[in-house]
């Protein structure tokens, strides 16, 4: 339910301008991703990175930077682009992280810790090896057997973003003859503990996220959207044969197989497929959540119907057709596999 609205990206009409923030509480970096309200089955999400051990001087800096930043920029010509004028590259990454967070790289290490967390049987509590992830998700060794110091850096950033960030949402709750709402703070995961195989290695988790390109040998993970296979809360619901390895070449952002992927199993939450298997979603909500906003309607068709039939020949989609009707309102219907979704 959450994944996709938390994970909007930066060219999203939904998607707020980054704001900072301080109560007695603490500094904040937030950004809001607005509910459409024509869509039940959307819900606003805050993600925000909480500033801690800022001191006057750094918040001051950190304002500074922040007149800096050019989301206009980022939108039509590249993150990096908006970002150039901003120096401190503890400042930069931190934009980075927040404007790209949760895209379909960093989806993909999810799914692969929830698969990890079935296998393990330990509850949220997760141990891995960062090679094994590493290899889970496609990347080539080096001759040494290692993996190259930028796919390293970027492990240890994108598990560092997943573990800063704060996701913020609210849902109705009854209360009564009223309704009231049940506000959430959660992490998508927490980093508990790390370790490093060459004990004389000086490596610090956030030092390296910040500044450095390393990464630690081995980390302990707490889940915390982990319900169990009861599945009486909050969930990730993913399949044990999805392939999250990264295809060579290809930019994170534009792996659409996952986005459509991650949103249809979002609006299972509140859609109950009709006859088990048939689930209509608007065209609209669909090209919004796969990120084809750009305004080249025959691309952006091809690259949604080259999606489904990715996911036909992997059997999570039987078939797909457009329903009749106006065009701004046009529905997608998808035949589901209840056979797949059940090994989910």
């Amino acid at each position: 339910m959450v994944l996709p609205r938390a994970g909007a990206s930066v060219r999203n009409p939904d998607l707020q301008f980054p704001i900072l923030r301080s109560d007695d509480d603490g500094y904040y970096l937030e950004m809001r991703v607005e509910a459409d309200p024509k869509d039940p089955a959307e819900v606003a999400v805050t993600r925000r990175v909480p500033l801690e051990d800022l001191s006057n001087e750094e918040w001051e800096d950190l304002k500074t930077q922040y007149a800096l930043l050019d989301l206009k920029t980022c939108t039509h010509q590249g993150i990096s682009k908006g970002l150039e004028k901003i120096q401190d590259r503890k400042i930069q990454r931190l934009f980075v992280a927040l404007l790209t967070f949760l895209n379909p790289r960093q989806v993909s290490i999810v799914l692969y810790l929830y698969k990890l967390a079935a296998q393990q049987g330990n509850g949220p509590l997760v141990q891995f090896r960062s090679n094994d992830l590493l290899e889970s998700l496609g990347y080539t060794r080096t001759k040494d057997g290692g993996f190259p110091a930028k796919l390293r850096s970027q492990l240890n950033r994108d598990l560092v973003a997943l573990h800063r960030t704060e996701l913020i949402f609210a849902q109705s709750l009854r209360k009564g003859d009223s309704m009231g709402a049940k506000v959430t703070i959660k992490s998508v995961l927490r980093i508990r503990g790390y370790e490093v195989d060459n004990v004389p290695r000086d490596f610090d988790l956030a030092k390296a996220a910040d500044y450095t390109y390393e990464l630690a040998d081995a980390y302990s993970v707490a889940l915390e959207f982990f319900d169990g296979p009861s599945r009486t809360g909050d969930y990730v619901l993913f399949a044990n044969t999805l392939d999250i390895t990264q295809k060579l070449g290809s930019n994170a952002k534009s792996d659409y197989k996952t986005k459509l992927l991650v949103y249809i199993a979002s609006r299972l939450k509140w859609d109950k497929p009709e006859d088990g298997q048939y689930l209509s979603i608007s065209k609209q909500y669909l090209f919004k959540n796969m990120d084809l906003l750009g305004s080249n309607s025959s691309r952006n068709n091809q690259i949604f119907w080259r999606t489904v039939d990715e996911l036909k020949q992997e059997d999570y989609i039987l078939g797909a057709q457009e329903l009749p009707g106006k065009r701004r309102s046009a529905l997608i219907q998808f035949q589901l596999n209840p056979d797949k979704l059940k090994n989910s």
